[in-house]
């Protein structure tokens, strides 16, 4: 399947390129990428991977940004890729307005990697890191995109603004969990990226992934639970993924507003929720060793020492008032 892919990514980046050449296009494309997902869920390694830079990943502080070119020939301009990842899980989700402006937005494409191996986090991960993506993008576009017209079940879903990619990484770890519970991660993945037209890759295999993030082959799919998942957006439908896999809830007695909150209640029921606060799980970046800088740390060591020295100043001064008084 490798081979095959390969051979159609080929042919298709070719006739992309014959086709600029024949309209005489001689300026840069520029694309910006915006990733975001699971706390160590891997986004940092597949993004030096897109990069194709072979170096240790480091822990994302906070945002971070940047960049890719391509040359398209040896005379051509090169294309430009701006890249730009999310850490820290959902806990800095409001810094996702610093990539979504109303002049990134038409050329902004979604990536949402979801950590496979814990499953519990999973379905609150997915939904307040969109819901923060989507709320921006409605403040700064003029206007909603709309869907394709000939996309499955175009009333049943709300689509995501931009073009959104969904990656289940750690699929290694994955594989061991029992059949059932593979069953329910995999058919909810294939509802929530259906739901907001968005592709959906699960796989272990690198450079499948990098494949699929360079060129769209409309014509792979792979929706078998027990194997790496490949859907492409608008290649999936709610009939073929059925309805929400338990056999030990009755789905008739759970209190659903919509297919959405349907899906959500019996993954929660199988997957409970945990209770984390990532917030209180962040680090002080100015004591993390790999951002270390000699003589900024000792400007800010000597700038501590002269806050403390004030503020205890102040709180005597403080109780001498209150004696006063």
């Amino acid at each position: 399947i490798s081979d095959t892919l390969w051979q159609l990514a080929a042919a298709e980046v070719h006739s992309q390129e014959t086709e600029g050449e024949e309209d005489g296009a001689e300026t840069v494309s520029e694309r910006t990428v915006f990733l975001m997902g699971s706390r160590a869920g891997g986004k940092t390694s597949i993004l030096l991977r897109c990069l194709d830079r072979d170096e240790p990943s480091k822990t994302t502080l906070a945002l971070e940004y940047t960049f890719g070119r391509r040359a398209r020939g040896h005379s051509a301009p090169k294309d430009i890729a701006h890249l730009w990842e999310l850490g820290g899980g959902t806990s800095l989700s409001d810094l996702v307005q610093i990539p979504i402006t109303s002049s990134s937005i038409r050329s902004l494409s979604f990536i949402l990697i979801l950590d496979l191996s814990k499953p519990n986090v999973l379905w609150g991960t997915m939904e307040r890191l969109l819901q923060a993506a989507q709320a921006q993008l409605e403040k700064v576009s003029s206007k909603a995109l709309q869907a394709q017209k000939t996309r499955p079940d175009r009333e049943l879903i709300s689509p995501f603004p931009v073009p959104l990619l969904i990656i289940g990484s750690k699929y290694d770890i994955f594989q061991e969990f029992d059949s059932d519970k593979r069953k329910v991660i995999s058919k909810t993945l294939r509802f929530v990226a259906h739901y907001y037209a968005a592709s959906l890759i699960v796989t272990s295999n690198t450079s499948l992934l990098l494949l699929f993030l360079n060129v769209v082959i409309r014509k792979t799919v792979s929706t078998d639970s027990s194997k790496p998942l490949i859907i492409p957006a608008g290649s999936d439908s709610f009939s073929q993924i059925g309805s929400p896999p338990t056999a030990d809830v009755d789905i008739t007695s759970l209190q659903a507003k919509n297919p959405k909150d349907l899906w959500k209640k019996v993954y929660e029921r199988v997957f409970p929720p945990e209770n984390t606060s990532e917030q209180k799980e962040l680090k002080d970046p100015a004591k993390d060793p790999q951002y270390s800088e000699p003589q900024i740390d000792a400007m800010r060591a000597q700038k501590d020492q002269e806050l403390d020295h004030y503020k205890r100043n102040a709180a005597k001064s403080w109780k001498g008032l209150e004696l006063e008084t």
